[in-house]
């Protein structure tokens, strides 16, 4: 008689079809790649919009991380933008860093000297120094 109420028991303990069919995953899902990749314009256009709109540090500190995040470096229009901004909230050790974020995701420093000669107007403007002329030593 034991052997039958054990495998009655394990029997009862065992998931049966029904349930697992149960179990299974909603159809619904959404897939990563239907989202449309960003184009470099939008890329470009979404970030001068965000930090000429920034209103204070941490808006702006928040933007330059998720800007300098991306696999690419950021046209020339939105450093502009982010200095910009930078030097409206009152900070210029940003604005000296924005210089620093540039310099360590461009290639070269054919790149960079591109940069620098395309923002040295602004940084004119603004009195903006890099961090090689704060720190010649150092760089």
């Amino acid at each position: 008689m034991r052997p039958v109420v054990a495998n009655v028991l394990r029997a009862a303990a065992r998931p049966s079809l029904a349930v697992t069919v149960s179990r299974v995953a909603p159809a619904l899902t959404r897939q990563a790649h239907a989202q449309a990749q960003e184009t470099f314009e939008q890329f470009t256009e979404r970030y001068v919009a965000f930090f000429q709109q920034a209103e204070d540090l941490f808006e702006l500190q928040r933007g330059l991380n998720n800007c300098f995040a991306h696999d690419l470096v950021p046209a020339p229009q939105v450093i502009e933008a982010a200095v910009r901004a930078a030097r409206r909230v009152n900070d210029y050790s940003t604005a000296v860093r924005i210089f620093e974020g540039v310099k360590e995701k461009v290639e070269s420093k054919a790149q960079y000297q591109a940069y620098l000669d395309e923002l040295a107007g602004v940084r004119q403007e603004l009195g903006i120094s890099l961090q090689e002329e704060l720190y010649p030593q150092s760089s």
